[in-house]
């Protein structure tokens, strides 16, 4: 691996990381966690990662998405042995589905209605439409990063794109004085 040592190839990427993780969980000690899991974890199976064309970000991403997903599992796992057939799906979707954090888009800058929509798509759709647009990640990183076909990232990007656009019809076309799919502005 070209004698370059952990620290040299992943330490660029510990901000990267953490805003990553920021995006997955609201509480910072809990996204500092996870991305020190997340070290350690890439750290112990460094000696078997070969280095790719897309480098070592892909690889951190996916560990730490990972162990994001095997933590919240764990929890729900928890959650259900002290109290049986009590789950919190629409807030394990929200925690699973912010994932992908947006690493160049503020999302605490974006309009309400542009994140209600976000948060309107489904976690599959919401976490490769953020990768995608905010980390500007290649289709087959992406796939690498969630453990899923390079076609399923091309289609549910497709799709979240097509639902973000209807979810925002009338979004777009307030302030301009144009009637969204034929309407009459109101």
């Amino acid at each position: 691996m070209s004698g370059k040592s952990f620290e040299e190839i992943a330490l660029p990427h510990l901000d990267v990381l953490y805003r990553y993780a920021r995006r997955l969980t609201p509480d910072a000690h809990a996204a500092e966690d996870l991305v020190q899991d997340t070290y350690l974890k890439a750290y112990k199976a460094f000696g078997k990662f070969e280095l790719r064309e897309f480098g070592v970000r892909p690889w951190l991403l996916k560990i730490l998405h990972n162990t994001f997903l095997n933590g919240e599992a764990k929890k729900k796992h928890a959650a259900h042995s002290t109290e049986p057939q009590v789950l919190d799906t629409a807030r394990a979707a929200a925690e699973i589905g912010s994932v992908e954090g947006d690493l160049r888009i503020d999302l605490d800058g974006l309009d309400d209605e542009v994140k209600r929509a976000l948060e309107q798509l489904s976690p599959d759709f919401r976490s490769i439409l953020l990768l995608w647009a905010s980390m500007e990640l290649s289709y087959q990183e992406i796939a690498e990063i969630l453990s899923v076909p390079i076609g399923t990232v091309m289609s549910r990007l497709h799709r979240a794109r097509q639902q973000m656009m209807t979810l925002l019809a009338d979004y777009k076309f307030r302030g301009r004085g144009e009637p969204p799919n034929g309407r009459e502005a109101t």
